[in-house]
């Protein structure tokens, strides 16, 4: 963040907050017409331990109860549980819940001469970017379209410090775009969102990945929790809160800076991770087969997170 003489400035004034403490119940209910008589299903609810967010215990329960169960860490180092519910059934739910401990941004990271370098200097190569090449490219079908290009262009000024352009990223987006829950779904593409300028919060860190990657940057979809408080004299009420996500961007050192355009600012104390990947379609909360004479289905989806200091 630059001074008007040009001179940078420390970035103090976007670190806040103390180390909070979350108790997240993360619950999926599926309620069928018919019966199942098997269910495969892959999950990831179970928070990530990181620099910065530390995992107390952390427990994934299926019912029915499975008769095959395993627990394996994917190429991105995230925790998946695959299960098979063999049991005949009409009603499957899946809940996941964990106590996560997590401090507030990293000053030191935001104040880095790598998050102070021009944008251009943290497109990756060699062997430091080795691991972070994948995430620059784009997915297919592509995402990066000429409309993705001009969107970006605006923002990434040449020489501009990559912590500026992040920070101006994220706060188009959220001036750009209305929340609209159930205006898109997870097949949208970046095109349709950027016409239409609605979305929720996929959405959004699916266009700030593709503006990152339009430039030759590498970024990273994170799938996640944000602690919402309730009104003020309002009791919370279980499940009031959602899953959530945002993105990162790397820079040198092998290391991440992680924004939310839903909420026009950088993942804080507030933010529980659980998962990255290249897109939603790598971490999704639950997916899985049945076999059933079923034709009609119905979700649930209650998540909490419970500060517990």
């Amino acid at each position: 963040m630059n001074t008007p003489d040009g001179q940078s400035r420390p970035y103090t004034n976007l670190v806040e907050g103390a180390s909070r403490r979350y108790r997240v119940t993360h619950r999926t209910r599926y309620d069928y017409d018919d019966v199942v008589s098997s269910s495969y299903g892959r999950c990831h609810l179970q928070p990530r331990d990181l620099p910065g967010q530390r995992v107390i215990d952390s427990a994934i329960t299926i019912d029915p109860e499975p008769s095959d169960r395993s627990t394996g860490v994917d190429i991105y180092g995230n925790y998946d549980n695959y299960f098979h519910v063999r049991t005949p059934h009409r009603r499957l739910e899946v809940t996941g819940v964990s106590t996560v401990e997590v401090d507030p941004l990293d000053q030191e990271l935001l104040n880095s001469a790598a998050a102070r370098a021009p944008w251009e200097s943290a497109r990756p190569t060699g062997p430091d970017g080795a691991r972070a090449v994948e995430f620059r490219l784009d997915l297919y079908p592509p995402e990066i379209s000429p409309a993705v290009v001009r969107y970006a262009s605006s923002i990434f000024t040449p020489g501009a410090p990559l912590l500026d352009v992040v920070l101006a990223l994220t706060s188009r987006i959220f001036r750009d775009f209305t929340y609209r829950s159930g205006s898109t779904a997870i097949s949208t593409k970046v095109d349709t969102v950027l016409e239409r300028r609605e979305g929720v919060c996929q959405d959004f860190a699916r266009v700030a990945i593709a503006c990152l990657r339009s430039q030759g940057l590498a970024a990273r979809y994170v799938s996640g929790y944000l602690a919402t408080d309730p009104p003020p004299g309002r009791e919370r009420i279980f499940g009031a809160d959602a899953s959530h996500a945002w993105a990162a961007v790397w820079l040198p050192g092998d290391r991440w800076i992680a924004f939310d355009p839903t909420n026009d600012k950088l993942v804080d104390e507030r933010h529980v991770t659980v998962a990255w990947g290249r897109d939603y379609d790598d971490v999704p909360p639950l997916r899985g087969v049945i076999y059933t004479e079923s034709r009609k289905s119905k979700i649930d989806v209650a998540v909490d997170v419970a500060p517990e200091n």
